[in-house]
């Protein structure tokens, strides 16, 4: 692996990917709108000779049919990411997350790619018919936006059967760390961080007892090496996480006493599209790939603040 295309790569699962491969001796190639990254997130690699950002979007297929035959590996994390703005903007959804991801799979299968890399969601699953969640749970999802990702990943299933190419799907589930942006609706640790910053009151959704199961986001970049690493993944779909259950309701209170600030919660009405309970059955990818998370969320959120 010398030559590597990362569709949103300069967000923020993304650009912590960047990081990594580039410390690696990787050539990189970022393909980013910048609708929901930013340059900032990547600026340390601009003047690297390894590295160039294109800014342009999975929606355009000539400029995709052309970076692709730059590259032996593609990872594709560009996506439509908020649950509330696919309930308002499904069309929208649909045209980054399924036709971007169709775009450059065509793309792909047309140059000499050896890797895809598909970034999926345990949002895919829907309301949980049983925990811990293992691949083989029923797919049923509850939002435009898991759709979509659902969609895609059938669409990178059926180019690996009908036509040969070498997909990897990945289920991401609550990804957090640093980089990560608190504006517009991302992950709750991020929100829970910048109420902090502003000394305000930490907002929950619905009654803070959902679980969910929070993965630093160093241990889902792990993930996506471990795959480019292993042959015998290709085709297969993979659970990435930590693998433990937390509430809501816990993660505040974790945040508020590593902060030593007594801000409070306030609670609001739930979100439509919200699961209540998610937490991965990370078997395997333990066993297929070698992955072990190994921040805890406790560590994590102490680095983080």
């Amino acid at each position: 692996m010398e030559r590597v295309l990362i569709t949103g790569g300069a967000g923020f699962i993304g650009s912590h990917l960047v990081n990594r491969l580039m410390d690696g001796n990787v050539n990189v190639i970022v393909l980013d709108n910048l609708f929901s990254g930013s340059l900032k997130n990547v600026e340390a690699h601009i003047e690297d000779s390894r590295f160039r950002f294109v800014n342009g979007d999975v929606r355009d297929f000539e400029v995709l049919k052309r970076l692709v035959t730059e590259v032996e590996c593609v990872i594709h994390l560009a996506a439509v990411t908020s649950v509330p703005f696919s309930v308002e903007e499904p069309v929208l959804t649909h045209e980054v997350n399924v036709t971007g991801t169709l775009n450059l799979l065509k793309a792909c299968l047309d140059s000499e790619v050896e890797h895809f890399v598909f970034a999926s969601s345990c949002a895919v699953y829907g309301e949980s018919h049983y925990l811990p969640i293992n691949e083989e749970h029923p797919v049923s999802p509850i939002s435009p936006y898991a759709t979509s990702k659902l969609a895609a990943e059938h669409y990178c299933r059926v180019f690996h059967e009908s036509y040969g190419l070498k997909a990897v799907v990945l289920r991401l589930f609550n990804v957090y760390g640093p980089y990560q942006d608190a504006k517009g609706e991302n992950g709750v640790v991020a929100k829970f961080m910048e109420h902090l910053r502003r000394g305000l009151p930490l907002i929950i959704y619905g009654d803070g007892e959902q679980t969910r199961d929070f993965v630093h986001v160093e241990d889902v970049v792990d993930a996506v090496l471990l795959v480019l690493k292993h042959e015998a993944t290709i085709g297969e779909v993979f659970n990435i996480g930590s693998g433990k259950p937390t509430s809501v309701n816990e993660l505040a209170k974790d945040v508020l006493d590593l902060a030593g600030v007594n801000l409070g919660v306030k609670y609001e009405k739930p979100r439509l599209g919200d699961v209540k309970h998610s937490f991965a059955n990370i078997e395997k990818a333990g066993k297929k790939l070698g992955y072990e998370p190994t921040i805890l969320l406790h560590k994590g959120l102490k680095s983080l603040l």
